[in-house]
């Protein structure tokens, strides 16, 4: 289901005009002196630590720093799919989808795929060969980004520009947005059904294979049912998630990082958790 690029246009305009009003995270300023203990600080130099529900960020540093995103991105394209495509529309899969670098969902040319299973390649093994496929039945990569852009604006996502359908990276097509950003378009993300199913589930079929999901928390923090890596030389390694304790949804994200980003979200999720609802 290939639509025309001009086509895919007219949606995005239909879509940034009739969009939701964005829900906006409020960051306090700062906390009173001696009131809560800081939150554990580690190897990203930008994160924060929101509450999903309510909207109140409990605690961040550099929430506004503009950074590449590498494949935590991908949630946004995830979106646009849906806006646009049926869960059950199919296409088939041709060597111009397999020609990027990889991480690769292990898409075969000739070999028909659901937009259901090209979204599972796409969230929970970050395949970018999905991404390529997912773009073409948009109308091409030109319309998926616009499309994306489009609806980051619509969510309040100001400092996010898309380049790639994937989070890759090149001269001249960076792909940027900020730690808030990624709140805003996480938060949306997970009040699609289709996208929360798949972020929380450890497996998932696939023509040829079964899918097991990246996303490491699911089995290591008890209460993850939402999460998505990233790594490119610009962006290093990127992380998103979401748990959930005793009725309270939390959100880390954590962008520019080395090291554990597991343990340094394991760490916030802990202390976020300790905080008065």
């Amino acid at each position: 289901m290939r639509r025309p690029i001009a086509a895919v246009a007219l949606v995005v305009l239909a879509l940034t005009a009739t969009s939701m009003a964005p829900v906006a995270f409020a960051i306090p300023d700062a906390q009173p002196a001696g009131t809560v203990a800081a939150p554990p600080d580690g190897p990203a130099q930008a994160w924060l630590v929101a509450d999903l529900d309510s909207g109140k960020v409990l605690g961040s540093r550099d929430p506004n720093g503009s950074h590449a995103p590498a494949s935590t991105i991908k949630p946004l394209l995830a979106m646009v799919v849906l806006d646009h495509l049926n869960p059950n529309s199919f296409a088939r899969a041709n060597k111009s989808h397999t020609q990027v670098e990889c991480s690769c969902v292990g898409l075969v040319p000739g070999q028909a795929y659901t937009t259901t299973q090209l979204l599972s390649g796409l969230l929970m093994v970050s395949g970018n060969d999905a991404a390529n496929m997912l773009a073409d039945m948009l109308g091409g990569q030109r319309a998926a980004v616009a499309a994306m852009n489009a609806k980051a604006q619509s969510l309040g996502a100001r400092s996010t520009r898309a380049s790639s359908p994937s989070g890759l990276d090149g001269p001249g097509w960076e792909t940027v947005t900020t730690p808030y950003d990624l709140a805003l378009i996480y938060r949306q993300a997970l009040e699609y059904p289709l996208i929360a199913q798949i972020f929380r589930s450890p497996t998932a079929p696939f023509p040829g294979k079964t899918l097991d999901a990246q996303n490491e928390l699911l089995t290591r923090y008890p209460g993850d049912f939402a999460g998505k890596t990233g790594y490119t030389d610009l962006a290093r390694k990127t992380l998103v998630t979401a748990a959930q304790r005793n009725g309270r949804r939390l959100l880390v994200v954590l962008m520019y990082g080395t090291g554990d980003l597991y343990g340094q979200a394991i760490n916030l999720f802990d202390w976020g958790f300790g905080q008065a609802a």
